[in-house]
């Protein structure tokens, strides 16, 4: 008997767990619509998740543009800073955490990227601290708190919800570039905070079932018939369709939107 098993080629739950630096990549199905591939730099551009970064990135200029008047320098050094902690910092500690992206890179490799990404960001912010004042302090301390505590899920993951997403990648970017550019708060900031606090709710609640149906689903099976008797079958595809179209199109209007702003108020 124990020769004939082995003969056998191993069922998939039978299939021993991979290291961390190299996981299985036991289904077709790419892990995210933006994946361009496996290996070398398509591992980067997958962790980085381009359309999201450039979505948070957004809230940035939203929340710079709102104030009176809009210091460049400053607005750039606060969009760096984001982008070293969200786009590289948070992303590299999520994937270094399940390996939900399914990619080859080293853990070695997204540790260093984490390291580094969150420093540049603090130095970014100790830097703004010399330029705007002690007000810049807390959102320097509370940010990497938001990365880690989020990504690694920390607390029993009391963070890793809608709530905890959309305050953490919505509201706190647009806060904090509006404290950036005029040492306070107003009222204007703060709608703007709530409103992508919203859209960031919308955001993981589109890309949550999103995210299940490309990376933990084996198999979809159904139909729909419609009134008029029509039968078409469902699969992964018919699912994804209308939540990652939702998702490239949020992410497409909040960059443009941003982006005139930007135009606006610097031209």
């Amino acid at each position: 008997m124990a020769d004939e098993r082995a003969s056998v080629p191993p069922t998939r739950d039978e299939t021993p767990p991979a290291c961390d630096d190299a996981p299985p990549t036991h289904d077709s199905v790419a892990p995210a619509f933006y994946a361009v591939g496996t290996g070398g730099w398509r591992d980067w551009w997958i962790v980085l998740h381009p359309p999201y970064t450039a979505w948070h990135l957004s809230y940035i200029v939203v929340g710079a543009c709102l104030a009176p008047f809009v210091n460049t320098t400053r607005l750039l050094a606060t969009l760096l800073a984001f982008f070293f902690a969200v786009g590289v910092a948070a992303h590299a500690l999520d994937e270094l955490h399940g390996r939900p992206l399914r990619t080859q890179l080293r853990s070695e490799y997204l540790v260093a990227a984490s390291v580094t990404g969150l420093a540049a960001a603090v130095v970014l912010g100790a830097i703004g601290v010399t330029r705007t004042g002690w007000v810049l302090v807390p959102f320097i301390v509370i940010g990497p708190l938001i990365v880690v505590a989020y990504n690694a899920e920390l607390f029993g993951g009391v963070m890793h919800n809608d709530a905890g997403f959309a305050a953490g990648w919505g509201a706190f970017p647009v806060l904090t570039a509006y404290v950036a550019q005029t040492k306070t708060l107003a009222l204007a900031p703060v709608l703007a905070a709530l409103g992508a606090f919203g859209l960031s709710v919308a955001q993981r609640r589109l890309s949550t079932p999103a995210r299940a149906l490309r990376r933990r689903t084996e198999h979809v099976e159904g139909t729909v018939t419609s009134s008029s008797g029509e039968v078409r079958a469902i699969d992964r595809g018919y699912l994804l369709a209308p939540l990652e179209g939702a998702l490239g199109a949020l992410a497409w209007a909040t960059v443009l939107f941003a982006t005139a702003l930007a135009v606006a108020r610097l031209t």
